[in-house]
Parts: structure tokens; sequence; C-alpha cells
């Protein structure tokens, strides 16, 4: 290698690292803005010094406000109890369609793959209304209802319906892109040995799609979470909101308390990043896998 062409890849790499740099800073700035509002005094600091002010005195009772007056604790029962059982069916649903789409050869398996697939391209509030009205019109018993309300509409069931619809189609095309890098060779000698269909996808091909079901994991439970248009619109109500649903209370009632907001938002924000936090190893080296492959 020359001595221009080492220069030029150093100045690439200078040049490389001062861009993600910068878009690191950018997309941590308003993080750390929010953080430090969260625990300023509004009245007394932040409305008389601005809010790109360094704070005279750090309070937590922007949290203890939100924590009470936003019902956070409620709220996120609400979220856990309809993230947790759409995530796990999401992933179930998800890797038995791409198990059987790329695991065995039959008439319409690409057919269903892209199917699944292109679900993921309509926009979800255009069938909205068509599927307000099917669940306002649609009987469900009262024994199976979280809110006694005699039609699936307004249950916390509706919402989990929606997130297991429209999540698998992507999830499916993950899974069966990862699917197809495993040798189908394990299968056929487990077939030979006598493993049933259930035991192969059971036993071989879900410990190996580990990592990718730790990617999965992590952006589909940030997203569940995070939803507040099927929650919103689907749960009649307030009591039975998902927790983004915290953040329109307090806008609502204290709209000029900036950090109020702030403290809200960062309890809300916690649970996603102790999420990711605990799956980091996994989440990233689901994201590289087949990097490398040519």
């Amino acid at each position: 290698m020359t001595t221009n062409s080492v220069g030029l890849t150093r100045r690439n790499k200078i040049t490389l690292t001062i861009l993600l740099t910068f878009i690191a800073a950018v997309w941590v700035l308003p993080m750390a803005m929010a953080l430090l509002s969260s625990f300023r005094y509004f009245e007394s600091d932040t409305l008389l010094n601005g809010p790109f002010s360094w704070p005279k005195t750090l309070t937590l009772d922007n949290y203890r406000e939100a924590w009470r007056v936003g019902d956070i604790w409620t709220h996120f029962g609400n979220t856990m109890f309809i993230t947790i059982p759409a995530l796990v069916l999401i992933l179930l649903f998800s890797s038995m369609l791409a198990f059987a789409c790329t695991r065995f050869s039959w008439k319409f398996n690409v057919f269903f793959l892209v199917l699944f697939t292109a679900g993921n391209l309509m926009p979800q509030q255009v069938i909205f209304q068509p599927l307000f009205q099917i669940f306002k019109k649609t009987p469900w018993p009262d024994l199976l209802s979280d809110t006694n309300t005699g039609y699936l509409l307004g249950t916390k069931v509706a919402v989990i319906l929606i997130h297991v619809a429209f999540q698998t189609g992507f999830c499916t095309f993950v899974l069966s892109n990862y699917m197809k890098t495993i040798p189908k060779e394990l299968g056929e000698a487990a077939m030979v040995d006598g493993a049933s269909v259930w035991r192969q996808y059971w036993q071989i091909i879900l410990p190996l799609c580990r990592p990718a079901f730790a990617a999965l994991a992590t952006l589909e439970f940030t997203w569940l979470y995070n939803d507040f248009f099927w929650g919103n619109v689907l749960l009649q109500q307030g009591s039975e909101k998902p927790i983004t649903s915290s953040i329109s209370v307090l806008n609502g009632q204290y709209a000029s308390d900036y950090n109020l907001i702030a403290a809200a938002s960062m309890m809300i924000a916690l649970p996603t990043l102790a999420v990711y936090l605990a799956l980091q190893k996994q989440f990233i080296s689901g994201l590289t896998l087949g990097a490398n492959k040519g």
C-alpha cells in the first residue's frame, strides 16, 4: 500500500469518526436536555433562566408529581398486560411461519411469505375505521375480558390482536432470512433419526435462532411499549390505557410545565432501556449476523 493510500485511509477514518460523533451528539443532546430538565424546578428556575441554563438546584419533586398525577404504575401494568402476551404470540407465530416457508418446499410458501411481508407496507391508520367498527360489533365474553364491556372494543385483547396481526409479518420476514442460513442438512439428519416436524422446529431451529429472537424481542418490545395510536383509540376508559397515555394526561393538565413532562418521559423510557441493556450483546450479534457472508 502506498503512502497516499495510507493517508487517504487515515483521512477517511478521521472523517467518519467526526461524522459519527456529530450524529451521536445530535441524537443524545435532546435526551440529555430532557434528563436535566426533569430534575429542575420549572417556575423558579427554567421559566426564569431558560431551558439551556445551568440549574441552580436539583429536585426529585417532578418525578414524584408525575408518578402521582400520571398514575404511571397503573398505566405501566396496562402496558405490560398488552406488551408481553403480544410479544410472545408475535415471536411464536412468526417463527412457525418462517419455519414452514423456508424449511419446506410447497406450492404457496413464497406467496405466503410475500403476503405477510407486504402487510407491513399498509399504513395502520388506513384500516382504523373498519377495524373499529368490527371490534365494536364483535361480542366478547366477560369471562375473557379485562373490562367487561361485552364487546371486543374497549378491551386490551383487541390491542393485542392488532399488534400480533401487524407485527407478525415483519418478524416473519426477518426470521425467514435468518433460517435460510441454517443448513437444511440438520433437518434432514434429524428426520432420518425419526424426529418429527415439531421436534425439528422446537429443538433444532428455535435454539439456533436465539440471536435473531433477541434482536427481534428488543425491537418489538420497544415498538409495542411505545405504541400510542391503537391503545388510545381502542381503549375507551382512561384507566385502561397504556403508559404512553400518561404523557397526554400531563400534557393536558400541566401543558406549560415541561419539566414535569420530561420527568414522566424519563420514567416511561426506563423499561425499554433496561430491556436493551439486558439483551445488548444478543441484540448486536443478531443485527450483525450474516454481515461477513459473501
